[in-house]
């Protein structure tokens, strides 16, 4: 088992930001493909974005290309989702996930899961 706990969802006005972090509680997590989901009532969890292992690929949905962006601190077990230009579509409850198959848009590639975190933007 990998423990992921996120922290930073919140509540912010459209074209606001937020900063999400995820930690690994317990066991590493620098050898893992990261990547963050989202998801709404009703509809399936959706790839947001993705980082390797060693951050030197990045990967993000063309709905937040530009406006999010992944990153990771090994030497802290951390991987972080810096949240800017929000919009009201961006609200959903956000999971962190650890994974290690290249297929990193799949929610089937982690096999490790957050809690999850819950972000609201209004308009």
């Amino acid at each position: 088992q990998v423990p992921l706990v996120e922290s930073g969802g919140g509540s912010v006005q459209a074209g606001g930001s937020l900063r999400l972090s995820c930690a690994g509680s317990g066991r590493t997590i620098n050898i893992f493909l990261m990547g963050w989901f989202r998801q709404v009532p009703g509809k399936e969890r959706e790839f947001v974005a993705a980082i390797t292992w060693s951050g030197s690929n990045t990967y993000y949905a063309d709905s937040v290309q530009g406006r999010f962006t992944i990153s990771r601190d090994n030497a802290e077990n951390t991987v972080t989702l810096q949240m800017n230009s929000l919009k009201p579509e961006d609200t959903a409850v956000y999971y962190c996930a650890a994974g290690r198959t290249p297929t990193y848009y799949r929610a089937t590639t982690y096999n490790y899961w957050g809690q999850g975190t819950q972000v609201t933007v209004s308009s």
